[in-house]
């Protein structure tokens, strides 16, 4: 048993991100969600709608994309093809046409480098096209699992603006991330998980400041210091 009474919301154009230590069950609740594990008990709820046991393809179908931890892109085809293969259910042309040219104006490097080998973009610009392909199914959640992983700070960075112009743009994003800083310093709500439970959530800038989120997440080391109001 990896999660224990869990509940996470994602309100709608939100960015709600998971914090904690290692073995906290942050990774396994977005595969629970997406359906590539199946929940022993409890719902998942897309737009009221319970689509508890459902497949991953289901899933998809049903508003929620997973981009997973590390890159996922194809190397050997262009960013055209990778970008592509996310409509491989949409039939109608031109709403194919209408997502490209959307993804295109959100993450310009995809315009850019449109003919290019994904193999021979930089780590930042291949999850950048990562989340281009999650986004052509119109998803209403996109899960997000450890996004910064393997990247420099600056590249890191232009990540998490990336997942900004997301919500932006009106897609709900649920993330993953070690970088509990840089995580929270981007999200509008955010969840510290250990032992599979959540034991503290609220506006991402409350748990910054909350002397309990270095307890259990760093062992009693405060995550930031916040100066006290005298």
């Amino acid at each position: 048993m990896v999660l224990r009474g869990l509940t996470v919301r994602v309100p709608p154009a939100s960015v709600v991100c998971l914090v904690g230590p290692n073995g906290a069950g942050k990774s396994t609740v977005l595969k629970v969600a997406s359906g590539l594990l199946r929940p022993r008990s409890g719902r998942i709820l897309v737009d009221g709608v319970d689509v508890t046991g459902q497949t991953p393809q289901q899933m998809l179908r049903s508003g929620l994309a997973h981009v997973l931890q590390g890159h996922s892109v194809f190397r050997e085809m262009t960013v055209a093809e990778n970008v592509l293969l996310g409509a491989y259910s949409v039939r109608d042309r031109s709403v194919v046409a209408e997502r490209v040219a959307a993804v295109q104006k959100l993450f310009p490097v995809v315009a850019e480098r449109w003919d290019a080998l994904a193999g021979l973009l930089s780590g930042g610009q291949q999850k950048q096209v990562e989340f281009a392909r999650s986004l052509m199914v119109s998803p209403k959640v996109v899960l997000l699992d450890e996004p910064s992983m393997g990247l420099d700070p600056k590249t890191t960075s232009i990540v998490f603006e990336q997942v900004v112009r997301m919500r932006d743009a009106g897609v709900a994003v649920l993330i993953v991330e070690q970088n509990a800083r840089r995580a929270l310093e981007t999200a509008d709500i955010g969840c510290v998980l250990d032992l599979g439970r959540v034991h503290l959530s609220g506006p991402a800038p409350e748990l910054l400041a909350d002397r309990r989120l270095g307890e259990i997440y760093l062992g009693g080391r405060p995550v930031t210091t916040v100066p006290e109001e005298r």
